[in-house]
């Protein structure tokens, strides 16, 4: 069967049994539910079928139509039911535990591997003179910029292609289990804002406000059409469309006074959903060559930015949805991100994208910064 054809099948029965387990009432559906939301479930069926019938659809046409039109849709249309009231209200310290997020991501690699050579020789064998890490620094390009800034370090850094190619793998699997765990961080934060005595994000969002009276819903699917052909006619980069779109996004949103706010969230909530989809098909369990050290200490950085941005929460009395949320904004990206915040409240995707939009901008700045530490380290010891 043609790949492209095949990967349209995989994906259009995914959202089909994805619509009919939202309208079920079964108990242990739900239950079931509690644990692989929708959004998930439609990013880990592709990859489960792919395994099964042992596929690869990693390279297909429909990836690339993904990023060149899914994700724009998906970012315009959630950018356009954006109030600039309510990013407002998010406050400065959620944007702190962010950058202070990523600030761990760049610097704990530096710290583990100067830690771990104090101890042993053998590290300092294995992580300096075979050059390990150099397979670290792509890992903060991915976690914080995406595959891009991935790229673009592992060219700065000179990553070989055989220990690339083995990161890409070890980072592709601990990236979607930490998203399993951060959907279900995400619906116990109430719990844990309870518990801790902190306080709930506010969630205000320009569709509580709406005049439905006003909105114009074919002059807003317009407006999306030339929004979505303006980076293809300029010929854009996928930063400077992404970039683009939300600014564009937020144009729409908040000058436009027909402009329908709750059509765009439906609209990017879906288009989020169909991307999640398309990105289980190139997931890939298949075996991986790394020296077990490696792994452990690529476990242990996870952890470790995970707990600091935890207890940072709780100095701050920072809301603890949070926590997750610029967790993935960090290691997740523009996909994911919205994804696990929808599993809280949809209102909230497009805080998140502009997290993930500032973690894109700002990838390659933090692995060149891992890279100059990693050097300055190395030469003086």
């Amino acid at each position: 069967m043609n790949t492209l054809l095949l990967s349209l099948s995989i994906v259009s029965v995914t959202l089909v049994v994805v619509y009919l387990l939202e309208k079920q009432e079964n108990k242990w559906i739900k239950g079931f539910l509690q644990w692989v939301p929708l959004i998930l479930f439609a990013y880990i069926v592709p990859a489960v079928i792919c395994a099964l019938f042992d596929l690869d659809l990693a390279q297909g046409a429909i990836h690339q139509w993904s990023k060149q039109w899914i994700i724009p849709i998906a970012i315009l249309s959630i950018m356009g039911s954006l109030s600039l009231r309510a990013l407002r209200i998010v406050g400065i310290r959620p944007l702190l535990l962010f950058v202070l997020g990523s600030f761990c991501i760049a610097l704990l690699p530096v710290v583990l591997v100067a830690v771990g050579n104090f101890i042993s020789a053998d590290f300092q064998q294995t992580f300096s003179a075979k050059k390990l890490w150099t397979g670290l620094v792509p890992i903060v390009g991915s976690w914080i910029g995406g595959s891009t800034s991935q790229l673009v370090l592992k060219e700065y850094v000179g990553t070989s292609e055989e220990l690339f190619l083995s990161v890409l793998v070890l980072d592709n699997v601990l990236v979607n289990i930490w998203t399993l765990l951060m959907f279900q961080l995400i619906k116990k934060s109430a719990w844990l804002n309870q518990k801790f005595g902190l306080p709930e994000a506010p969630v205000l969002t320009s569709t509580e406000h709406e005049d439905k009276s006003t909105t114009n819903t074919w002059a807003t699917l317009g407006l999306l059409s030339l929004g979505i052909a303006l980076p293809y006619m300029l010929k854009l980069s996928f930063l400077q469309t992404i970039v683009g779109l939300s600014f564009l996004g937020i144009i729409y949103g908040n000058r436009l006074r027909f402009w329908n706010h709750a059509l765009c969230l439906k609209l990017g909530s879906f288009s989020i959903v169909l991307v999640m989809a398309i990105l289980g098909l190139k997931l890939n369990f298949s075996q991986f060559e790394l020296p077990l050290i490696f792994v452990l200490l690529v476990l242990a950085w996870l952890i470790l930015q995970f707990v600091l941005s935890f207890f940072t929460a709780l100095l701050f009395k920072i809301s603890m949805v949070w926590v997750p949320i610029a967790s993935m904004a960090n290691l997740g990206g523009i996909s994911t991100a919205p994804a696990v915040t929808a599993a809280y409240n949809r209102k909230l995707m497009p805080h998140a994208i502009v997290l993930a939009i500032l973690s894109m901008v700002t990838g390659t700045f933090w692995g060149i910064l891992t890279t100059w530490l990693f050097n300055l380290y190395l030469s003086a010891v």
